[in-house]
């Protein structure tokens, strides 16, 4: 597979609208790539990644570049990749979830560190 609408085809319907949630919020912020990888994954990027998505069945882990970790609950998985940057994966499974001003921040910062 090596599209981005592949990807959707074995998942429920939610997990396409939450994924159209977060490119939404992404393009609030300026221009956005879709990038699909071999796998099952594919990264949103600026000039470069700031966003990495794969896709489950009933959800997506959405993985954020961020400047430093960020303590919430909904982040299941916080890894340092250097000094200063952080890779913190959000599980997003139910539609409403991408539509909150949280989210769009998180977004937004990572968004930002892609230049």
């Amino acid at each position: 597979m090596h599209n981005v609408a592949q990807r959707f085809e074995r998942t429920e319907p939610q997990v396409h609208a939450v994924y159209d949630k977060i490119v939404k919020a992404a393009r609030a912020c300026g221009p956005v790539g879709e990038d699909p990888k071999k796998t099952c994954r594919f990264t949103l990027t600026r000039r470069t990644a700031f966003a990495g998505v794969a896709t489950r069945k009933t959800a997506l882990v959405l993985t954020l570049k961020s400047a430093s970790d960020i303590k919430s609950e909904r982040i299941i998985k916080h890894e340092q990749a250097s000094a200063n940057r952080w890779h913190l994966g959000d599980q997003a499974g139910a539609s409403s979830r991408c539509g909150r001003s949280g989210d769009r921040d998180w977004i937004k910062q990572a968004y930002g560190l892609a230049e």
